[in-house]
């Protein structure tokens, strides 16, 4: 990722939170953001290969019968399974976020006044493992 931009995909049916989210992330840093309102939205785009997507996990608010996050997580991971997805939710129980994890998300973060730090912080940590992974790789290559 060489001065590249972050391929950030936002996707929330709360018009309001996603614009707030954007905002925050183009403040802070220098990523390349497209937002969705809905799952199968998303699911149109993957081919523009984001590095991380931050998916809410209701999607219903626009459309009842639209696909939920975790339906759209599971979409996701069965057209790429290294697209890091990071579930974002209301919900602060925690079956909601073992749910999410055993789905494959990278990590669950309840929307909150500290939710962008967290994302921020979890966005981070994706970076770092990917390039332990990528050295560990080439390590074991070489042994």
């Amino acid at each position: 990722m060489k001065n590249e931009k972050i391929k950030l995909f936002l996707v929330d049916d709360d018009a309001l939170f996603l614009k707030s989210l954007e905002i925050e992330f183009l403040q802070h840093a220098d990523f390349a953001i497209e937002t969705f309102a809905t799952g199968e939205l998303c699911m149109k785009s993957l081919s523009h290969n984001p590095d991380v997507i931050i998916l809410d996990y209701f999607l219903d608010g626009i459309d009842k019968n639209a696909m939920n996050g975790i339906q759209t997580l599971d979409k996701i991971k069965a057209y790429n399974q290294d697209i890091p997805v990071v579930m974002l939710s209301s919900q602060d129980k925690i079956d909601v976020a073992v749910s999410c994890i055993h789905h494959r998300a990278f990590d669950y973060v309840v929307k909150s006044e500290t939710a962008f730090t967290r994302l921020q912080k979890i966005i981070t940590t994706i970076f770092r493992y990917q390039k332990m992974e990528k050295e560990l790789k080439w390590y074991m290559e070489r042994m």
